[in-house]
């Protein structure tokens, strides 16, 4: 069975910037800055190594936190605004393309293989296809469709794919704020981050999917400990949840866009509500789940996030920066910024199964004020101590 989330009202605003709409969406209007660095402007620069081979082997993970050495290596160029990663247990490392629908494998040396183009993305403004994630023979992708942002499943047999199932549908799309991380937890469940599709009173409102983290079941059913019975909503009150990952605790993660002022990274407790439209950042109203960190949107608009060892590392795309943060026991500590500007708009960071962590750069979407680089957009892997 599938969750279909009609006759629950579907935007498909085709609006690409709204008029103080900020995050992942440029122009932006200028925010207060927080009281770290100002973002190096020149992107792309210097250029890491050359990595031999982007198969990692799995190592015992470092006591946390971690941080970045420094050692950065190419290994993949040429993506055309890829989205999200995904390592599976056999080794094979797969790649979205949000623009051409195209899911393609990382081969040894950095070659790229088309497994194959899910059919039916309406690619535009923000949309396309967006997250995916693996569960036994299935590979599940998220992605803008006609009418609405969907999640589907394919089997794959390592080669190429079959044909998709769909067991959510209904998500609202827009231009902007279509959400699109999706992460299997060690519950076995499937989580979804749904955008607001620019229609913020959504957010609040428990019977539309906008604004929502969503929990189903592989096949698509919605679990019968879902907070709101019989429905997959998980928590609610977000923008537009970009990053979902889960920490050794089994704890949830979430990076957040916002609009003027603050972006967020938010510990998700089933039920809760967290805030938008009525705060953005941390509030102090005893009504909301505050975040546990938030930075000015010219330092951040995060996208996605990885756990490592007590540590999150979150991209950062205008702010152009990979964000580490220790989060021993839940409770996050002093963030670090590592690479501004170095490498332009960051879409994604990944642990690897050696312990690596890698990144996608997001160069050849448009909105790099300074224009994509001559190897854009790559894969890069950063060593980690």
């Amino acid at each position: 069975m599938r969750v279909n989330l009609h006759p629950w009202t579907v935007s498909i605003t085709a609006v690409l910037i709204m008029a103080g709409c900020t995050g992942d969406s440029e122009p932006e209007a200028p925010a207060e800055p927080t009281p770290t660095s100002a973002v190096d402007e020149t992107p792309n620069s210097p250029t890491p190594t050359e990595s031999p081979s982007p198969t990692p082997e799995p190592t015992t993970p470092p006591a946390g936190p971690v941080e970045p050495t420094g050692d950065v290596d190419v290994i993949a160029t040429d993506l055309d605004v890829p989205w999200d990663l995904e390592f599976l247990d056999d080794g094979t490392v797969l790649v979205t393309e949000r623009n051409t629908a195209r899911i393609r494998r990382v081969e040894s040396g950095g070659e790229l293989t088309d497994i194959g183009e899910v059919p039916g993305v309406s690619a535009s403004g923000e949309g396309g296809l967006l997250g995916i994630a693996h569960h036994q023979d299935w590979l599940y992708a998220m992605f803008t469709a006609g009418e609405d942002n969907r999640v589907v499943r394919m089997e794959f047999d390592g080669e190429s794919l079959g044909e998709p199932e769909v067991i959510v549908e209904g998500l609202p799309r827009a231009g902007n704020h279509n959400g699109g991380r999706i992460v299997f937890g060690p519950d076995g469940m499937l989580y979804v981050g749904a955008g607001d599709a620019s229609d913020r009173a959504t957010a609040q409102d428990l019977d539309s999917p906008a604004g929502k983290i969503l929990r189903v079941t592989p096949d698509g059913d919605v679990p019968d400990d879902n907070p709101f019975g019989g429905s997959p909503v998980w928590s609610y009150g977000h923008r537009n949840v970009q990053g979902l990952a889960f920490d050794d605790e089994g704890r949830l993660w979430a990076s957040e866009f916002g609009q003027q002022t603050w972006d967020e990274l938010n510990l998700i407790e089933a039920g809760e509500n967290y805030g938008w439209p009525a705060v953005e950042g941390i509030a102090g109203d005893d009504e909301f789940i505050d975040p546990v960190l938030q930075w000015s949107t010219d330092e951040a608009s995060p996208s996605g996030i990885a756990y490592v060892r007590d540590t999150i590392f979150m991209a950062g795309l205008r702010g152009q920066r990979l964000w580490q943060i220790p989060v021993p026991d839940g409770s996050a500590g002093e963030p670090e910024a590592f690479f501004a500007g170095e490498y332009g708009r960051l879409r994604h960071a990944e642990l690897a199964p050696d312990g690596s962590l890698w990144l996608l750069t997001n160069n050849t979407d448009g909105r790099n004020r300074n224009g994509p680089g001559p190897d854009d957009d790559r894969i890069l892997r950063v060593s980690l101590e």
